[in-house]
């Protein structure tokens, strides 16, 4: 088969079938290799969400392309310095929740999230598009029906129209910006500690005809008055993003300072649920608070409490919060997390468990033939084992991606 005229998702699953077989993993390792060889097709972004869809175009170019800040060699140095800000993490339950452990990661909060991004985004947008977070599921809707819902629910609570001048605070690449600005007509500016995601989304937006309206800019959110003036902006929002922030008051602050008064800001956090039954002296959920932060750059998970407290001690009046997933396991629901496990279809293989797999097998090949970066292989492993933590959290209903909130201005 020519694996250049195959879709990602229809690649995955004829590797997962051909790996059954010795014959069939032998073939499938030199059809990747005489592809390299023979791989003429430059490397484009496309900001339709297809810049990952062509196999082997899009896979040699994970961690390294054109765009990329860290260079080839950067990258398992890069990995290993993340993965000593959370020492012991998966090896001994407990050893990053110890106050000095949560303090070190506050402090290395720059390196932490910054690393972190430079070595996921790629994987993110290979597997989950151009949205980095979750959502609520209504029976019968797609999974970016979802993922769009969600973002057009907060641009609705929070008024936006195209009179209207947003901050997105934790951009990403940018992608709910481009879907809201498209769809209220909005002028949006995101921030992102990133310098490659920025490079990124602003491709994003010029190809998509918008840069004029829509914008990301590096930055640190936890120094917003820097970049901006006071009272600059009528909303703002957050899209499971302040959940690296090391001090969400500071966070908080220099949002509510570059609002106008009375201004809305909405958003969604990853919080564990103690009033849904989390223990943090329980084993088992420690564990999964311990692997959810680990694979996703966090310093610790936060309560819907701390949240609010949060909120109001930055100068915000909370006008609603809620749980977006309180009904997670209705019969009128898919759980938010059932996009982990996947559904064997070709849109939904690449997020299944078995595609993980193959996924990881795939990188470990091309990290071998040293077409990836070395490094690339522990990335994967990362963000597989983080997929297993937060499935888990969504079963039990100890943890939610989407604790919605909005406030105003005093």
């Amino acid at each position: 088969f020519d694996l250049h005229a195959m879709g990602f998702d229809e690649v995955l699953a004829a590797a997962a079938e051909a790996i059954t077989t010795p014959a069939g993993a032998v073939t499938l390792g030199a059809l990747l290799i005489v592809n390299g060889i023979l791989l003429t097709r430059s490397f484009k972004r496309d900001a339709s969400g297809n810049t990952f869809n062509d196999f082997f175009t899009g896979s040699t170019n994970i961690l390294s392309n054109s765009d990329s800040v860290l260079k080839r060699d950067q990258v398992n140095d890069s990995i290993a310095g993340y993965e000593n800000l959370f020492n012991g993490a998966r090896k001994e339950v407990g050893a990053i929740h110890s106050e000095e452990s949560i303090k070190t990661r506050e402090k290395e909060y720059q390196t932490m999230v910054n690393s972190f991004y430079d070595l996921v985004t790629d994987f993110y947008e290979w597997g989950w598009g151009q949205s980095f977070h979750f959502a609520p599921r209504r029976k019968g809707e797609t999974f970016m029906e979802s993922i769009k819902r969600a973002e057009y629910y907060l641009a609705l609570r929070a008024g936006m129209n195209s009179e209207t001048k947003a901050l997105d605070v934790g951009c990403g690449v940018g992608g709910p910006m481009r879907n809201i600005q498209q769809f209220t007509g909005s002028d949006i500016t995101g921030v992102t500690i990133n310098e490659y995601q920025v490079r990124v989304g602003n491709q994003y937006c010029e190809q998509k005809g918008i840069d004029k309206k829509c914008r990301l800019r590096q930055g640190d959110f936890q120094k917003i008055p820097e970049m901006f003036e006071k009272e600059e902006f009528d909303v703002a929002y957050a899209i499971e993003a302040t959940c690296h922030s090391p001090d969400r008051v500071k966070t908080f602050t220099g949002v509510n300072g570059t609002l106008k008064k009375g201004g809305i800001f909405v958003g969604y956090e990853w919080i564990v649920l103690p009033e849904r039954g989390f223990d943090k002296n329980n084993k088992d959920h420690l564990r999964i608070k311990e692997g959810i932060e680990v694979g996703n750059g966090l310093p610790t998970l936060a309560t819907a409490a701390d949240i609010n407290k949060a909120l109001e001690d930055s100068g915000f009046e909370i006008l609603d919060s809620f749980d977006a997933n309180l009904n997670v396991h209705s019969e009128y629901e898919i759980p938010w997390y059932e996009t982990l496990n996947g559904s064997f279809t070709l849109s939904g293989f690449r997020m299944t468990h078995i595609g993980r797999i193959c996924t990881h097998a795939l990188v470990s090949t091309l990290e071998f033939l040293r077409i990836a970066p070395k490094g690339t292989v522990r990335v994967s492993a990362l963000l597989n084992a983080t997929a297993i933590d937060l499935v888990d959290g969504g079963k039990q209903e100890i943890f939610t991606p989407s604790y919605f909130f909005m406030a105003r201005k005093k």
